[in-house]
């Protein structure tokens, strides 16, 4: 119904409801294109587009000096963006936080907050540029590549998308919440991005697990650990997902013996300065308990947050209860949401990379239809001045006999056929382009340019050229500003289909006196000649020395035996790899491990085996248990008992055997027995084993090792010497004997033995943590208890203390051999004792 109105004003009724509906969702449309969610092409947020474009069209490049933000601030308002100045310096300040954005946009200088929650300053006192990372954002964006609307008010022209040379959506992630819809999407590392876009350039057809070999997971900027890959799995294959993300905290033991936590990395968007506030509070609260103090010791170098544990409390436990109680540990729920042709779309990670791979495709085309508009404009005026060249007095003729300019233009164009636009560039024309060089110059341009004509008409015809094109592009970013990823993978026991996803290759496995496990790719280590001094293998504190090495696989099971006769199992990938120079990771945050229990040893289990196998024991004082493996087919997260023990012993070697080998045991002083292992009849897991050396005072047990057809017997004494012997020389015995004469005492005390074979290398570390790998015919052999040959060189002091037997390996290193040793071949001196088995248990 229409009313007359003040000052013949009209006045309608509407009906409030359907008004409220149209205007809501004019509102929420605004809001859901316009503000609060990213493009699916470019990654970016109506605001962050606007910022970077303002920055550009300023000239605010990474080479040039910083500008002030109340600057760009000030811009961005008056030329695109119509809202409050706090918005748009907010969204500034976040594109220069590196806490906050994988790869910065924005090059900040100034105060732009911290990760504890400080504010930034205000944007009148810093100052801000592009990063170099974000030039590739706006790349050719001057070439047509991408459309252009007009801005509030039509004032100014604004593009509706960058260029964007890298997939961003992916890389630095978004988060936003529109009217009824909200995204979080996760950052993630740009060469496995870009390796995914390339995969799939390639083969459009790749699977979500062939693109997932590229992209490992989410790749946040303040690192941390991601627990599990069913919450990425998930989100890669729906466009939702939880994923738990932890601190990346160890446990380490003090001088004075007590347990420390120390916190290096937090989940991404965790506040520090909270998360300590919250600890302290839980703890007063008695939520938390075992705790007796909290600081931060963050500085330039990192950050560092220390929880102390009391003496009394298990370290495990603490740290799994700020796990559960506190944002040590969060679910980041991605949510892969953004525009899609106008409309907000959920979208798997395929999805993704498929609409980036649009763009990119219809960016170079442009590019290349711009380049070629271009190449053919310039060649159409060169091929006019080129016969302007070759008619150069008639030109000249005409011109100087023409009454004006626009006069010669059309004389030229009526004698030559050249249009209004030759004819110009032919009145323009310098008198220094009539010599012969400039039309050398003037027919190579040419010539060059009809190539590049030709070379656009094939890029716009070939749509795998313009796929290649875009390989080549991104591969060059990536080798620019790539870097190795900060986020941790870790698998989680129950999870399905984890070892599909994990690439079963060797390993060496390495566990230090103080507790410390690390797993390195074999080829870290390279061979060298015997007597060499070796090359670094791990950073450790000045009294730990490396105990045990060896091979397997990631997808084999390493089971751990604590001194205290408890064995624990894990996987190889579960152990987390380091570098050659790294210390690892200290065993208890690993394994469950109580009060002053300590691991002395590690084998490896096949996966699978056909037939039954058995597990060896030896203690320190000399008694031996066997066990079917079987018994240990289910070791519990907690672990199980592997033997009793007396409380003066402990358990030291383990070995896995068929069931009818020969054992050889030998101890520190010199002395070894061999006998058959079913001379040591299988026995429950709670079974406290039976003797098989008697030891002499003062004499403990330092290795067991299995006898094999065509191996030799290495003995490697602590002083850095090593003998080969044939496994004949050791003649078999009783089991609970004394023994028989291996080596000297004079020349020192044994380190270690191993079988070898002669296409075997050995693997010698001493107490400085000082590494060797050297061949075993490079080795002398020589009759028992000869001293042997000189295989390390030990300083002043040292010892060796572990040796670990590899494949052979042609080639690599090698240092200079040391032929001033002492070969005596000594044969004979059987001191053997032969004492009756004993079969207390």
């Amino acid at each position: 119904m229409e009313y007359e109105g003040h000052e013949n004003q009209k006045i309608y009724d509407v009906d409030i409801e359907k008004e409220m509906r149209k205007s809501f969702l004019d509102y929420s449309m605004s809001v859901i294109i316009s503000r609060a969610l990213p493009d699916v092409r470019d990654g970016l947020k109506p605001v962050h587009r606007r910022i970077l474009y303002t920055m550009y069209e300023d000239g605010l490049y990474p080479e040039r000096a910083y500008k002030k933000c109340a600057t760009t601030v000030g811009a961005v308002l008056g030329r695109y963006h119509p809202h409050g100045d706090a918005s748009v310096y907010d969204a500034l300040v976040r594109l220069a936080q590196d806490f906050s954005m994988r790869y910065m946009l924005v090059d900040g200088h100034g105060n732009f907050g911290s990760v504890d929650g400080d504010p930034p300053a205000a944007y009148r006192y810093t100052e801000a540029k592009m990063s170099k990372i974000s030039l590739e954002m706006l790349t050719d964006i001057d070439k047509e590549t991408v459309d252009y609307g007009p801005n509030f008010d039509d004032s100014h022209q604004e593009p509706k998308v960058l260029p964007s040379r890298y997939p961003n959506l992916l890389v630095n992630g978004s988060s936003g919440i529109a009217v009824g819809m909200a995204t979080n999407i996760a950052p993630h590392n740009l060469r496995e991005t870009i390796d995914a876009v390339c995969l799939l350039l390639k083969n459009p057809d790749a699977t979500l697990d062939e693109l997932m070999e590229c992209i490992k997971g989410p790749d946040f900027p303040t690192g941390g650990i991601i627990m599990g890959r069913s919450g990425i799995r998930a989100a890669y294959a729906t466009g939702r997902g939880k994923i738990t993300v932890r601190a990346k905290a160890e446990i380490v033991e003090r001088s004075n013996g007590r347990f420390q936590i120390v916190v290096t990395e937090l989940p991404y968007q965790v506040n520090k300065a909270r998360l300590i506030e919250s600890i302290s509070d839980l703890v007063k609260e008695k939520r938390l308990e075992g705790i007796s103090n909290c600081d931060d010791h963050s500085d330039r170098e990192g950050m560092r947050i220390t929880i102390d544990v009391k003496r009394d409390a298990s370290p495990n436990v603490v740290l799994n209860n700020l796990f559960k109680n506190t944002n040590m540990q969060i679910t980041f729920g991605a949510i892969h949401l953004a525009i899609v042709n106008g409309e907000p779309k959920i979208l798997t990670l395929k999805q993704m990379l498929e609409y980036y791979i649009q763009h990119q495709l219809e960016v170079i085309l442009r590019r290349t239809i711009f380049d070629l508009k271009k190449a053919q404009e310039r060649a159409h005026i060169l091929e006019a001045l080129k016969v302007a060249l070759d008619f150069i007095d008639e030109v000249i003729a005409i011109l100087r006999s023409s009454k004006s300019i626009q006069d010669g233009k059309n004389r030229l164009m009526e004698r030559f056929g050249f249009d209004d636009v030759q004819a110009q560039a032919i009145v323009q024309m310098r008198l220094g382009q009539l010599t012969g060089m400039e039309k050398d110059k003037l027919e190579a341009e040419l010539k060059a340019l009809m190539e590049k004509i030709e070379d656009c008409n094939d890029i716009i015809a070939r749509e795998e050229r313009r796929r290649d094109i875009i390989i080549e592009e991104s591969q060059e970013i990536a080798r620019k500003f790539g870097d190795e990823r900060r986020t941790a993978i870790e698998t989680v026991s129950g999870e399905m289909d984890v070892e599909d996803l994990i690439k079963e290759e060797d390993c060496v496995i390495t566990f230090t006196s103080f507790g410390y496990v690390k797993r390195q790719k074999l080829d870290t280590y390279q061979i060298q000649h015997r007597g060499g001094r070796g090359v670094s293998g791990m950073s450790r504190r000045e009294e730990d020395t490396p105990t045990e090495m060896f091979i397997t696989s990631t997808h084999d099971y390493v089971m751990f035996f604590s001194d205290k006769g408890r064995v624990y199992r894990l996987k190889g990938y579960e152990i987390p790899e380091g570098s050659r120079a790294s210390k690892g990771i200290n065993i208890v945050n690993l394994l469950p491990l109580e009060g002053e229990e300590k691991i002395t040893g590690m084998i490896r289990v096949k996966r699978e085996y056909e037939h039954e196998m058995y597990l060896v024991m030896v203690t320190k004082q000399g008694l031996i248990k066997r066990t079917e493996l079987s018994a240990f087919d289910n070791v519990r997260k907690k672990g199980l008992i592997a033997l009793s023990l007396r409380d003066d012993d402990s358990l030291v070697w383990t070995r896995l055997t068929d069931g009818s080998r020969d054992l050889l045991v030998a101890t520190r002083k010199g002395y070894c027995i061999r006998f058959n292992e079913t001379d040591v009849r299988t026995m429950g897991r709670g079974a406290a084993g039976v003797r098989a050396i008697k030891l002499r005072e003062g004499d403990d047990v330092i290795g067991m090792s299995i006898l094999r057809e065509n191996g030799r017997v290495l003995t490697v004494s602590e002083t850095g010497y090593g003998r080969l012997t044939p496994i004949s020389d050791y003649r078999l015995q009783s089991r609970g004997g004394m023994g028989i004469k291996n080596y000297r005492e004079e020349n020192g005390d044994v380190a270690a033995i191993r079988v070898v074979d002669d296409n075997d290398d050995v693997i010698i570390i001493n107490d400085s943590g000082v590494i060797i790998r050297i061949a075993v015919n490079e080795i002398r052999e020589c009759a028992r208890p000869s001293k042997g040959v000189r295989v390390m060189k030990i300083e002043d002091g040292g010892n060796v203390v572990a040796l670990a037997r590899v494949p052979h390996e042609d080639g690599g290193q090698t240092d200079s051999v040391d032929n001033n040793v002492e070969d005596e071949e000594i044969t004979g001196d059987d001191e053997v004792v032969e004492a009756e088995a004993s079969d207390e248990e």
